[in-house]
């Protein structure tokens, strides 16, 4: 998929490449840059008349969400659901709930007091009552007299304090929601009239400190939820909740203990103790004979688990990562229903018991960064497994042969591990359809039996010590994405290197085996700085269904021609093949062709045929002199040329305005921007019935190599140039250019971004509202300098006339036009260019345009040929006259 790359995906892509603490602040500096405009923008509350709705007899439901009501309250007496989100009341009137009414839903209503209903009756039938973000509530309404109340939902009331001991008493209440009601201290002490509650959802009430010592007494209860809240202790009662379902105690970093008698609870299907304080998990937990879900991630204090674990017979789910376990208990082979279990990231475990070979029911099994050295044999017997990931297991240095036993495995992951040679019996995973060994640097040899592998369709196998691929490798008739690279890192070279780069064209043993083009299915491959050298096999034509083919940074000096053969190739990546000094021609379906850094290039062939390209990126090719076809490319809407200054004054002749109104980022070398680009911050003024299509902005930018900056080998492009949406002089909105490539000398570089409609650039703009271009502070990149900015704001009519506008005034010309004129009149430089040259291109465009398709029919030729005439005969009339 071709995606316009903005700032955020560029510093995610270095974030990528060099994960550090500065670069993960610079990405989530960039994220949560993007304010909210409603957050500034308050809406206006609709009013209407209260009095109508009391004479509407027959209303059941009533929903008037944001509505201010004027006039006196009088519901229908037979309403039974009102609905009034964002009430704008902050006391309501004790006659305000009709009698009959059951369902009250005031949620994000700036309520601060409840009111009474205690002295009358009005209230008798509410069933359920939802005061949810009511931020400013302090206290609840007296709901004591009331013998119908099923559910009350109070989360995030964050001004509420305490709970009523009343509530305590309420004998019909089923469901109690207090989620994120961040500053409640106080929680009823008796709970004993609670007997039909079945949910109480404390979670996120983090300064509770304690629980009803009588919780027993809720003996319908199926549902407790305390997370994240301040907790000590488990009441001893608790083991009286015999229909308790559902006990989680995640992030009660204070509780350190529970309760023996916690094995009493007979119902229990899930208990979640991750990030707890515990330090150690009672030996009656195996007396838990319905527990199917445990989870004790993160913590921290935990490092032995009982052997009774082994009697949760239903046990199913298993998740002790992030905690200090030394060891897994020899029972814990006796876990017949066990379908998932994740242990490590402590460092501590150092072996699996061989019990675990009896877990027949195991389907995926995570282990993460142990120091175990191997596995073993026993997992071989794993034959409902489908899901092996070994992450960060750095002391692993082999697979046992009996892996090969796993028939059911579709996924096996290796990450960050030493082994150094995959098992043959790995050709025996006939289900295997994911295979990855990312980053097993000590990995230098596929067997021979990975071909057998007929389901495999991924296989990432990047930063490995791989130097070739097997023969078999061939017979892979599934796979689909092959991921081989390696993280090259590739420096800003002086304009020396570029100058005179040394080219030898040596073959070296290939690192494809002869059978490679057999992968028929094969849609990406990703074989970046491979030290793939010499020619590339010309039976890649083969890969007919390649989609993606990036073959940056390796050393082989030419492409083979029948790469054009390749009809559903979408995105061609070269970047960095120093090397390469010719670019053949190209299959038609091409969506992005990438050849940055490649400082021998010299020809490019003829691209007139790439009718749906639209990325093409130049950067540093200073050896390019031409463009052939460019003018042809219908769907082009990023070409970079940064730093390549014969071929953009070559390529601004072949820009017409037809191309140039397609194109939404478009660099070369220059130190202007057009004049009607307005160098100053521009206010934006709404037109009637003419709205704004976009926003145009050209800046120029230089990169001082004298300041060293070893950021610049990981990035793409220039990430410190930004646009600003302003309101009042306060930024809403910044979004960063799209600078793509980094140019290897200190010359100015003219960048120009087109932004549409649909981009929130434009989409945020207001009456009133300004935009500006600024530098980041701080730089993300050191040595970079704004010189120029400016900026256009492009309305309805500015950019859309079709035709010749060779007559037209200056001030109706289209903003594509004056693009063009700019261009054909750009920098002093183009007066260098010799006459010579210009009749050369002339000669290429005159010779493109003649240049029969092979699509053609025959008898449209004479039409072609006729066409092409007065296709030549204008361009010399406009060359001519320009």
């Amino acid at each position: 998929m071709v995606r316009d790359p903005d700032g955020g995906s560029i510093l995610w892509n270095k974030l990528q490449r060099s994960p550090n603490l500065t670069n993960v602040v610079a990405y989530l500096k960039e994220i949560y840059r993007e304010y909210q405009i409603n957050q500034l923008e308050k809406k206006k509350e609709a009013k209407i008349w209260a009095k109508p709705l009391g004479t509407m007899v027959n209303l059941r439901l009533l929903q008037i969400n944001y509505v201010n009501l004027e006039g006196e309250f009088k519901f229908p007496a037979e309403l039974k659901w009102l609905q009034w989100k964002g009430c704008p009341l902050k006391y309501l009137p004790s006659d305000f709930c009709p009698q009959r009414l059951a369902i009250l839903d005031l949620s994000d209503s700036k309520i601060e007091r409840a009111w009474d209903w205690y002295d009358n009756k009005v209230a008798e039938n509410l069933k359920i009552l939802n005061l949810s973000d009511c931020f400013n509530l302090t206290g609840l309404p007296n709901l004591s007299g009331n013998q119908k109340l099923e559910k009350l939902i109070l989360r995030r009331c964050e001004s509420l304090t305490k709970i009523d001991d009343y509530i305590g008493n309420n004998n019909t209440l089923v469901h109690l929601d207090l989620k994120g009601c961040s500053n409640l201290i106080q929680f009823p002490t008796d709970v004993s009239g609670l007997k039909q509650l079945e949910n109480l959802i404390l979670s996120g009430c983090s300064k509770l400190k304690g629980l009803p010592e009588n919780i027993g007494s809720m003996r319908s209860l199926k549902e407790l939820l305390v997370d994240d809240t301040a907790i000590e202790s488990i009441p001893e009662s608790i083991f009286r909740l015999t229909q308790l379902e559902k006990l989680i105690l995640s992030h009660c970093r204070h509780l350190k203990r529970l309760p023996h008698c916690i094995g009493k609870l007979c119902s229990l299907k899930e208990l979640s103790l991750n990030g707890s304080g515990l330090e150690e998990l009672p030996h009656s937990i195996g007396s838990l004979e319905n527990l199917e879900k445990l989870n004790a991630t993160w913590c921290s204090s935990l490092s032995v688990l009982p052997d009774s674990i082994g009697d949760l017979k239903l046990l199913t789910e298993f998740f002790v990562l992030e905690s200090p376990i030394k060891e897994l208990p020899l029972c814990i082979g006796f876990l017949p229903n066990l379908k998932e279990l994740s242990v490590g990231r402590g460092k501590f475990l150092s072996e699996l018991p061989h019990s675990i070979g009896r877990l027949d029911s195991l389907v995926t099994l995570q282990i993460h960064e142990t120091s175990i050295t191997d596995l073993p044999d026993d997992i071989g017997a794993l034959k409902s497994l489908k899901k092996l990931q070994l992450w960060k297991c750095r002391s692993l240095r082999s697979l046992p042969e009996s892996i090969g036993g796993m028939l059911s495995l579709t996924t096996l992951e290796i990450y960050k591990a030493k082994i150094k040679e995959l098992p043959e019996s790995i050709g025996m995973l006939e289900n295997l359809t994911e295979l990855s060994l990312y980053f097993c640097e000590e990995l230098h040899k596929l067997p021979d039996s990975i071909g057998n592998l007929k389901s495999l369709y991924y296989l990432q196998m990047a930063e490995t010590a791989v130097t070739e691929l097997p023969e078999s490798f061939g017979m892979l008739s599934s796979l689909m994405e092959l991921h081989i690279s390696k993280n090259h890192q590739v420096g800003l070279f002086d304009s020396n290197d570029v100058k005179t780069p040394v080219i030898h064209c040596s073959q070296k043993g290939s690192f494809f085996p002869s059978s490679f083009s057999s992968l028929s299915s094969l849609s990406e491959l990703d074989a970046r700085a491979r030290e793939i050298s010499g020619k590339i096999p010309d039976d890649f034509e083969k890969l007919a269904n390649l989609e993606i083919l990036d073959l940056g940074n390796n050393d082989f000096c030419s492409l083979p021609s029948s790469l054009r053969g390749m009809s559903i190739l979408k995105e061609l990546l070269l970047p960095h093949c120093r090397e390469l000094k010719f670019l053949p021609h190209l299959p038609s379906s091409l969506l992005v062709v990438n050849v940055a850094y490649c400082i021998a290039l010299e020809n490019i062939s003829d691209l007139s045929n790439l009718e749906s390209l639209e990325e093409l990126n130049l950067t540093n090719c200073e050896k390019v002199k031409d463009i052939p076809g460019l003018e042809c490319l219908k769907s082009l809407k990023r070409l970079y040329m940064n730093c390549c200054k014969t071929c953009s004054m070559v390529a601004k002749r072949r820009l017409a305005k037809s191309s140039l109104r397609k194109i939404t980022n478009l660099s070369m070398p220059g130190s202007k921007i057009p004049d009607w680009l307005r160098q100053d911050e521009v206010t934006f003024t709404e037109r009637r019935n003419t709205p704004l299509q976009g926003v145009t902005i050209g800046v120029v930018v230089s990169l001082n190599h004298q300041i060293q900056d070893d950021s610049r080998q990981n990035v793409s492009g220039i990430v410190d140039i930004q646009a600003q949406v302003l309101k009042q002089d306060l930024p809403i909105f910044t979004t960063v250019l799209n600078l793509s490539g980094v140019p290897h000398k200190d010359e100015d570089q003219l960048h120009l971004c087109r932004y549409s409609v649909d981009q929130p650039l434009v989409s945020q703009l207001k009456n009133g509202y300004k935009i500006l271009v600024t530098k980041r502070n701080p730089p993300v990149m050191q040595g970079v300098e704004l010189k120029k900015w400016g900026i256009c704001l492009v309305y309805e009519g500015d950019d859309d006339y079709e035709g010749d506008e060779e007559y037209l005034d200056e001030s109706q010309l289209s903003v594509s036009e004056k693009l063009a004129k700019f261009f054909s009149t750009f920098e002093a430089e183009d007066a260098k260019v010799s006459e010579n040259s210009c009749e050369e291109v002339e000669r290429n465009v005159q010779e493109t345009c003649k240049r029969p398709q092979n699509f053609f029919p025959q008898y449209l030729l004479p039409k072609f040929v006729a066409l092409s005439f007065l296709v030549l005969l204008f361009s010399w009339i406009f060359l001519r006259i320009v």
